[in-house]
């Protein structure tokens, strides 16, 4: 058999994706979107729509420069990825329109509000700054601050107690995924993994709080995302250097720090066990991000851990710390469709899409948002 060209293999990757996105252009017969009046969602980067710049953009953010947005918007949203995100995905499944940034001036919430902010973390910034760890915490809106967004905003949506519980028990709420940028506070200020698994039960706690007091305010459909493989990114990839046995045999990703993902998401899924027992009348989904980017890789058309947008850096991931996506000497693919990673950190709107549908449909929950 011959095998494969690079070009070739990049057609192939590029037709899959395009088959992907697709399918989700297709309203689902089963829309089950009249079934949820709004929803409400929670986490960072990977789910900010927008919160970050409401105020003005920042001469250092490089995510709200072109060519960020290009593929759906045709301009830069604040959205840290080429096109739409999974939470968009996810609203237009449901047959609502894209969720506005729950700062955005002048919108109206009746549907839905996305409290995601970049830099934000499952803890607060005190929890950091007590371990010496407040400078490497952008903390833009802990998972705590967002839900104090929510009930900032609660006598836009409903007048009394009893309203509100009516309403969000009609609502969908998406929490997180939280974790990622709690664990990159000792990474990235050159701590060992040890640290970052010290405060894995902190973070875990924090998420497992956090759902307990939108069930309070009275949410009843919850899916908590767990974290992504952060070893398949190429910032990780690039950052840390492994002897050739600490790499996958398929994936080229860093084991250790699958590993660590990996266990992350175990806890998770005992925390969201333990709340079921405690909510029986609630349902609460686990979130699946990390099995999708696994396969993104080991997929017969294999796609390598390369941004799509960067500069050549250390490797052959095109992710360069001094030249990130929408930073001068940064440029992006051709295709966005051809890559599942869009600036080394993030996902293509691609990504997301196959994602998205793999919570709203399965397999990628421990039980489909649509049933």
């Amino acid at each position: 058999m011959a095998r494969p060209t690079r070009r070739g293999t990049a057609a192939a990757a590029a037709c899959w994706l395009a088959v992907v996105a697709a399918v989700l252009a297709v309203s689902s017969a089963a829309a089950a979107g009249k079934k949820y009046r709004a929803v409400f969602n929670f986490g960072d980067s990977l789910v900010d729509a927008g919160n970050l710049v409401t105020e003005g953009i920042p001469d250092y953010l490089a995510t709200a420069r072109p060519p960020y947005g290009q593929t759906y918007f045709g301009y830069p949203t604040g959205r840290c990825s080429d096109g739409r995100l999974l939470i968009d995905f996810i609203a237009q499944d449901l047959g609502l329109p894209l969720l506005p940034p729950s700062k955005a001036k002048n919108a109206t919430f009746a549907q839905g509000a996305n409290f995601a902010i970049t830099g934000a973390t499952a803890l607060d910034t005190e929890f950091f700054e007590k371990r010496g760890l407040g400078k490497t915490v952008w903390n833009s809106g802990s998972l705590f601050t967002q839900i104090q967004w929510l009930r900032d905003i609660k006598p836009s949506l409903c007048h009394n107690d009893q309203e509100c519980k009516d309403f969000f028990a009609k609502s969908l709420f998406v929490v997180g995924e939280f974790g990622g940028n709690d664990y990159n506070a000792p990474l990235f200020a050159g701590k060992d993994l040890g640290e970052a698994y010290n405060l894995m039960p902190h973070v875990v706690q924090g998420i497992s709080d956090g759902v307990e007091q939108l069930i309070a305010e009275g949410a009843k459909d919850l899916i908590v995302p767990g974290v992504m493989p952060s070893g398949c990114f190429p910032v990780y990839l690039t950052m840390y250097k492994e002897p050739k046995e600490g790499y996958g045999s398929r994936s080229g990703c860093l084991k250790r720090f699958n590993t660590f993902s990996w266990v992350h998401n175990s806890m998770l899924k005992r925390a969201l066990e333990k709340l079921r027992a405690k909510h029986p009348g609630v349902r609460i989904i686990y979130g699946d991000y990390f099995t999708p980017v696994v396969q993104f890789l080991l997929h017969p058309e294999k796609q390598p851990p390369r941004a799509c947008c960067g500069a050549p850096g250390t490797g052959p991931y095109n992710f360069n710390l001094t030249a990130k996506c929408g930073e001068p000497g940064a440029t992006a693919c051709a295709d966005p469709k051809t890559h599942w990673s869009w600036d080394g950190i993030h996902l293509t709107e691609a990504a997301y899409g196959h994602i998205a549908r793999g919570w709203l449909h399965g397999p990628f929950a421990d039980q489909p948002i649509v049933l």
